[in-house]
């Protein structure tokens, strides 16, 4: 394993920190929606004025994306990190090295949501994939040497596995 220094219980933190972050500034967006939706200066003043029935879609939208983020939230604190030995599959807490077809070194820490959010900074960047992603699903199972293949809008891929922690 060519991995070191990871602290996934860190990544963690930062991954929820974010996500709660998401939750928070998404919670004060559908309260004001929600309140501008029902403001009595909002009420339609014509059988064309729809307002309040945009307004409405809006803050239902809202309501369910922070439905999604507190769930999200709930599920990142319960999750238990695991440690991977050489010989592990990948699975839920694994953070992957890989290596793409151009050399490019390139780590992912799956995560059962926030999937796209980049941690870390500068060369210790992570991004974070879910098992429901075409990269998650590609990895899942997977163990050191082996090579991975997925599609992307550029076309084919190809990933050698590294390292795992």
């Amino acid at each position: 394993m060519t991995i070191a220094g990871i602290d996934k219980t860190a990544l963690l933190a930062e991954l929820r920190t974010l996500v709660e972050t998401d939750l928070e500034v998404l919670t004060a967006s559908q309260e004001e929606a929600q309140a501008g939706a029902t403001h009595e200066e909002n009420k339609a003043e014509g059988d064309k004025d729809m307002r309040s029935t945009e307004d409405s879609y809006l803050a239902r939208g809202l309501a369910k994306r922070v439905t999604e983020l507190r769930s999200a939230v709930a599920m990142l604190s319960a999750l238990a990190l695991r440690s991977f030995a050489e010989d592990s599959k990948i699975s839920l807490t694994a953070v992957v090295e890989a290596e793409d077809d151009e050399g490019v070194l390139l780590r992912y820490f799956v995560a059962p949501v926030g999937g796209g959010i980049v941690l870390g900074s500068g060369a210790s960047k992570i991004s974070v994939v879910t098992p429901l992603s075409p990269l998650g699903q590609a990895l899942l199972g997977r163990e050191l040497d082996d090579e991975v293949e997925i599609r992307t809008p550029q076309g084919p891929k190809s990933l050698s596995v590294i390292g795992i922690v």
